[in-house]
């Protein structure tokens, strides 16, 4: 028979590790809820053109990462790659921006890529972040920077580095695009073809270009600051001074452009360097055109978002499991039911409670009961179901009582 496994780039997530995850999420949860985030959960299909419009058609997310298919319906859908432009399209379709009002929302799940699978990076990955809609304030760009950091802290993680970038407006980059050509365009016997590509159709891709050789010559490439209007230079100043009054750690990174194409003045990353060199764990920036690109009213907007496994993986250890109270073993006819009534009544006190479901004799079942770490082992035969109390015994010092249903509560969550 043919071993089933599941699809290169994808994996199974159990045990100890979803403790983990639950973790990283019931943080981040509360974090956003107190800075009055609303979380938003969208379809995880979408209609292509939402993303070859949002994202752009020359990223190479949409050219050569998406997963595109036609449907049943005729209809060119894609598994969503990143979680902006899904938000955008909900806030257009029910109306939740309009002038004068800024709608501050968060999300969390499952984005697709056709990517070469790595540590910290799958073909289905997680991302959990944040949108900002209706708000070009410099204040946005610095809150929704500073709460990614906060947040970071939050779940535990150091040495943390924040770039940032403006990229300006689509004038000032129109400005710098030619300015890169005319740079770029006197190396191109250095390109591989896929240079080439890039220079034809979106040369600010060549300034995060991973070859060696390119990323020498992008050091050399004209400074996009020096290609900024007056409005997208005060705008960006004003981030910083917040930034600085917010004491969060920034250092000016002109290279940065990120790698979608709806991106306006504010790019920001912030990397971590526990795992020796540095690793990006969270990345966005401020996008004011393209909630009206994609037919909705003119909206400026700023956003970011976090993976989820790069995070799993720099965390490391699992938070230790909550602690299993009691282990209830039981034989006999009388003593099922009522192990299944003892099981149910002490979870709705609050107490963490695992009924052994074997039917093996009480000995093997009290074997697996020490096994599991819990306090306490709840023994229970007919005899014991018959008169509705519980054989409580301590499996640290093997003391053993006998107690009702109801004094067994206290005495189970006043346990060392």
């Amino acid at each position: 028979m043919e071993e089933r496994k599941a699809l290169r780039g994808t994996r199974d997530l159990f045990g100890t590790e979803i403790a983990l995850w639950q973790k990283i999420e019931a943080i981040a949860q509360a974090h956003l809820t107190r800075a009055r985030f609303t979380e938003v959960r969208t379809p995880i299909l979408e209609a292509t053109e939402l993303f070859a419009r949002g994202i752009g058609e020359a990223t190479d997310i949409v050219g050569k990462e998406m997963y595109s298919f036609v449907d049943r319906g005729d209809r060119p859908v894609t598994l969503r790659p990143e979680g902006t432009a899904g938000v955008v399209r909900a806030a257009i379709e029910h109306k939740w921006c309009g002038p004068g009002v800024v709608q501050k929302l968060w999300y969390r799940g499952a984005m697709f890529r056709y990517e070469r699978p790595q540590a910290g990076r799958q073909r289905q990955f997680h991302q959990l972040g944040i949108e900002v809609l209706g708000s070009d304030d410099p204040r946005a760009d610095a809150e929704a920077i500073a709460l990614a950091y906060d947040l970071l802290q939050a779940l535990g993680l150091s040495e943390l580095v924040v770039d940032v970038n403006s990229v300006g407006t689509p004038a000032d980059r129109q400005t710098y695009r030619q300015a890169l050509v005319d740079y770029f365009g006197a190396h191109q016997d250095l390109f591989d073809d896929e240079a080439r590509d890039r220079l034809a159709r979106n040369p600010l891709r060549l300034l995060d270009s991973k070859d060696p050789q390119m990323a020498a010559l992008a050091a050399a490439a004209p400074n996009i600051l020096e290609y900024l209007g007056a409005e997208s230079q005060a705008h960006f100043a004003q981030v910083q001074a917040y930034l600085t009054a917010l004491a969060v750690p920034y250092r000016l990174n002109p290279r940065l452009v990120r790698g979608l194409d709806y991106y306006t003045r504010t790019a920001f990353e912030i990397q971590s360097n526990a795992l020796g060199a540095q690793s990006a764990v969270c990345g966005g920036g401020r996008y004011d055109n393209l909630i009206g690109e994609l037919g909705g009213p003119p909206t400026p907007a700023i956003g970011w978002a976090m993976g989820l496994e790069r995070l799993v993986l720099l965390l490391g250890e699992p938070p230790a499991p909550p602690p299993l109270h009691a282990y209830i073993v039981a034989r006999g006819s009388l003593a099922a039911p009522f192990s299944l009534k003892v099981a149910q009544t002490l979870r709705a006190a609050g107490l963490t409670v695992d009924l052994d479901l074997t039917q093996a004799k009480l000995d093997k079942q009290l074997k697996r009961a020490a096994a599991s770490g819990a306090l306490a082992a709840i023994v229970l035969g007919d005899d014991e179901a018959q008169r509705e109390v519980l054989q409580l015994k301590w499996l640290q010092t093997g003391d053993r009582q006998e107690v009702t249903l109801a004094a067994s509560i206290p005495l189970l969550h006043g346990a060392p």
